[in-house]
């Protein structure tokens, strides 16, 4: 371990393993530690023995349940954007040739005390019972208008500058009502709270745009894609690519000390007495606890069921959200459910989550929105973790510490900050221009 590296990173999440991966492609040379015995840290995956010690206490799980290693419970379930960010970072470091994915059958919105599909066509549109005959011609232009629009040919901007005018202003002058706003913002473009209201509209239809171009991909019922086995192959995945590139992995290696010279610049880490040497240090905030703070708590639900969530035609996985208007929420609710479909619980269960930035110290009670679309479940676990961020300066110290995970059910947010990490890290702008056929075979 006594060697110098260029980056020791701390934490096996998927955020750290990502990166460990872009960096060691870069030609950098990585360690990677983590004081757990397993992969994954805060979005690890569990087999049912694990998730009866985690939130229960025991290691017995009830027989009725099926075999303990049948089940990979993500810790974090995310679905994943089939042209997003993520798809993208994986394209670009080839990691795809380590996972298998398979489409989501369904994207639903909770609207005034229902389960809709979200329609993000101007033919799903016309077909929606979201909006009433008028209210669906008009939604019907604005998914035509986002369609044919591109950045570059301002003949598809009839006269707007979506760079000045608003996201509020842009539906506006298509006279698209409050709810159908909702179900846009929060559902397609897939924002958490109001604020892209006021924002330039350029983000919004770029984020619809995504949306749109994703589901057309698979021709499914949904824009997502997830690993078989769950999200737990991903960090796997990255160990194996940073071993090609001649990165090194270790595992249950406790305490993992972050070490600074005077100026308060990093030096290396020490562990079991051995230090190792480097320039700089990437880490969940679970190792630089004094260089973060605590921005706000995450309440979950996880549900082990044995039927699909009902009005969801049946969907083996699914994600319904239910924006913050419609609940009198000061942020939106996620529904996230996988099944033995995705090889992540035997046959016949499902598995679904229900999450949201808490409000209230009581998960039960605020969750309810939620877990009152699952149906009967088998057994149900409640949890709230806080989430914190970064407040230390890198340029200073030399440590990027990545943000916690937010409650959202799909992966855009995640990206973002590993982008963000990784240009502050190298200095770089990731080329994401890549050829996303390059994942199409392993879907299907």
């Amino acid at each position: 371990m006594d060697e110098e590296y260029d980056v020791i990173v701390l934490g096996t999440g998927l955020k750290e393993c990502i990166l460990s991966g872009l960096l060691s492609v870069d030609g950098l040379k990585v360690l990677h530690m983590d004081r757990n015995d397993y992969y994954g840290g805060e979005s690890t995956s569990l087999n049912l023995v694990q998730l009866w010690k985690k939130f229960r206490g025991s290691d017995n799980p009830p027989s009725n349940l099926g075999s303990s290693r049948d089940y990979n419970v993500d810790m974090m379930p995310k679905f994943i954007m089939a042209n997003g960010g993520l798809v993208r970072v994986l394209i670009h470091t080839d990691v795809t040739k380590y996972l298998y994915f398979k489409a989501v059958d369904g994207s639903f919105v909770y609207s005034k005390g229902k389960v809709h599909k979200v329609p993000a066509t101007d033919m799903e549109a016309l077909k929606s019972p979201l909006m009433g005959i008028f209210e669906k011609r008009r939604a019907r232009k604005f998914f035509i208008y986002v369609q044919a629009y591109n950045e570059n040919d301002p003949k598809t901007h009839e006269g707007m500058d979506l760079t000045r005018v608003t996201t509020r202003e842009f539906i506006a002058k298509f006279g698209l009502d409050d709810n159908t706003m909702d179900f846009i913002g929060h559902a397609l473009a897939l924002y958490r709270d109001d604020h892209y209201l006021d924002e330039p509209a350029l983000d919004t239809v770029k984020r619809v745009k995504l949306y749109e171009e994703s589901l057309a991909r698979f021709g499914g019922g949904s824009p997502y894609i997830y690993p078989l086995y769950g999200l737990g192959e991903l960090p796997q995945a990255f160990a194996r690519l940073s071993a090609v590139y001649g990165g090194t992995y270790m595992l249950n290696k406790p305490e993992c000390k972050v070490e600074f010279d005077e100026e308060g610049k990093v030096l290396g880490v020490t562990s079991e007495g051995e230090t190792a040497k480097c320039k700089k240090v990437v880490c969940d905030p679970s190792y630089l606890p004094n260089k973060v703070r605590k921005v706000g708590k995450v309440a979950r639900a996880i549900a082990i069921m044995s039927h699909p969530i009902p009005n969801t035609n049946d969907s083996h996985s699914v994600q319904i959200i239910l924006p913050q208007k419609q609940l009198g929420r000061r942020s939106d609710m996620y529904v996230f459910c996988s099944s033995y479909s995705h090889n992540v619980a035997p046959k016949g269960k499902f598995i679904a989550f229900v999450s949201t930035e808490a409000e209230t110290d009581h998960p039960e009670t605020e969750l309810k929105p939620g877990i009152d679309l699952l149906g009967p479940v088998d057994e149900i676990f409640f949890d709230i973790y806080d989430r914190y961020e970064p407040v230390n300066e890198p340029s200073l110290d030399n440590c990027f510490v990545s943000t916690s995970y937010d409650p959202t059910t799909h992966f855009e947010s995640t990206v973002v900050d590993v982008l963000n990490m990784y240009t502050m890290i190298t200095g770089k702008v990731l080329d994401l221009n890549v050829d996303l056929s390059a994942a199409s075979a392993a879907e299907e």
